[in-house]
């Protein structure tokens, strides 16, 4: 049940929130997860502000912050994905919901025959899983932000279409979810503060060749 944004903050930092205490010691595992993510994109965004004067404004600034922000929401929700190989948790729940939610019938039917019956869900529920982890840890450390990001707007878009007709959805959630990675992989946030600025840095997409350009390029 929430409280409010402070308490709330609080009690997922110190492993309190429903969906871990349904972990059971694993909590630790994940809030200690979540805590070296959250210290590393400090110690990133301190480091890059020392050594590149550039990106000492306010844009980039912000850019860190949402990307913080959005970080730990898909860190935060890859947790009702737990436990694996289970149709008990929030995933398949929502995906239940596509069933008769979803705004076209051929997503209704794919979800119905395709994504819901066990085992498909068991490997969709981890595709899920580690996609997010993906996210989070994309963001918040400023890594591969083009990449995972624009595939973060293909994720949501599906939640948008699959959650449109939902009476306790408003589908506007995801399309503003959906512009914040668009325009995270647009802007290339991790650039801001984080470690694509410094393998930029480090691989100048003009000055270096092979493979490691294209990379840098791509995902940078």
């Amino acid at each position: 049940m929430r409280t409010d944004p402070f308490t709330d903050t609080w009690l997922f930092l110190i492993g309190q929130q429903s969906d871990q205490l349904a972990l059971g010691y694993g909590r630790w595992l994940v809030v200690g997860g979540f805590l070296l993510l959250l210290l590393g994109s400090i110690a990133i965004a301190l480091r890059e502000w020392v050594e590149d004067p550039v990106q000492r404004t306010g844009r980039d600034l912000t850019l860190w912050a949402l990307r913080v922000l959005v970080g730990a929401m898909w860190f935060q929700g890859m947790l009702w994905k737990l436990p694996f190989f289970s149709t008990e948790n929030g995933l398949y729940f929502w995906t239940g919901e596509e069933v008769s939610n979803a705004a076209f019938q051929i997503h209704r039917d794919l979800v119905k025959t395709v994504l819901l019956p066990v085992p498909n869900f068991y490997v969709l529920d981890l595709l899920v899983f580690f996609t997010e982890l993906a996210f989070a840890v994309s963001l918040l450390l400023g890594l591969g932000v083009r990449i995972t990001a624009a595939i973060g707007v293909a994720f949501v878009a599906q939640l948008w279409l699959g959650l449109y007709q939902h009476p306790q959805e408003w589908p506007f959630t995801y399309v503003f979810l959906g512009g914040l990675m668009a325009l995270f992989s647009v802007f290339g946030a991790g650039r801001s503060l984080g470690l694509d600025a410094e393998l930029r840095r480090r691989f100048p997409p003009g000055l270096t060749y092979g493979w490691a350009a294209s990379l840098v390029r791509i995902a940078t």
